[in-house]
């Protein structure tokens, strides 16, 4: 039961299929879920009281982010375009 419930909880809004975003175009999507990101790290930094987690912690999510971004657009170009590899 708590488990289903933590599912649900994460899919609401990190699956890009279910969260309510999902009706708005996939880079607009993409965009404000990278802006919300950033803002709930900020958030969470003054929380805590340290600017020096923000700093580390905006590193960390721009590396995550990168790491993302350079690995979707090498499976973009590595996909051939109408042809089916055997």
């Amino acid at each position: 039961m708590i488990r289903q419930h933590a599912k649900t909880a994460w899919d609401s809004v990190m699956n890009a299929e279910r969260n309510p975003l999902r009706r708005l175009p996939l880079m607009t999507a993409h965009m404000l879920m990278q802006v919300l990101a950033w803002m709930w790290s900020a958030i969470f930094s003054v929380a805590l009281g340290s600017y020096v987690f923000f700093g580390i912690s905006v590193i960390g999510h721009a590396l995550i982010i990168a790491g993302i971004v350079v690995t979707l657009a090498v499976f973009d170009r590595a996909e051939p375009r109408g042809t089916v590899r055997a």
